[in-house]
């Protein structure tokens, strides 16, 4: 029998997502929509001297599945660099379109293991995860 697409995990870090929490001076801001569904997530970071992510700020309007992404990628974001999140970005897509069989090394990505037979919802999982990317690279300059 298959998981449920939309489980009670997914459902309350959906809800727990900071739907506009952004940052004042942000050092770089990046949107990114999925022509799919219509998804949208902003982002905004700042890095700190080494380069890491110092700040994150939030914009979201996307499913039950890019919040529930989005809530999962700005826990684990601050401290992170650029090619930890780039990894990530990747890694997230790549175990999407199954060129791997594990989920990527970010905690909790595990919860989306039912929607990988659901490919229209994959770019509204990814979007947080290539925004944050994308503003980390802007910001490094």
């Amino acid at each position: 029998m298959n998981a449920p697409l939309y489980n009670t995990e997914i459902l309350r870090l959906a809800a727990s997502v900071p739907f506009e929490a952004r940052l004042a001076e942000a050092t770089a801001s990046v949107e990114k929509r999925s022509p799919v569904c219509g998804s949208r997530v902003t982002v905004d970071v700042n890095l700190d001297e080494a380069g890491r992510v110092a700040a994150i700020g939030l914009v979201v309007r996307a499913c039950a599945l890019g919040q529930a992404s989005a809530a999962l990628m700005e826990a684990h974001a601050v401290g992170r660099s650029l090619e930890e999140l780039e990894a990530a970005r990747d890694d997230l897509a790549a175990w999407l379109a199954g060129e791997r069989a594990r989920p990527p090394e970010w905690p909790g990505l595990d919860l989306f293991t039912p929607a990988l037979a659901h490919r229209g919802r994959h770019a509204a999982i990814r979007l947080a995860f290539e925004a944050v990317a994308e503003a980390a690279s802007k910001a490094r300059g």
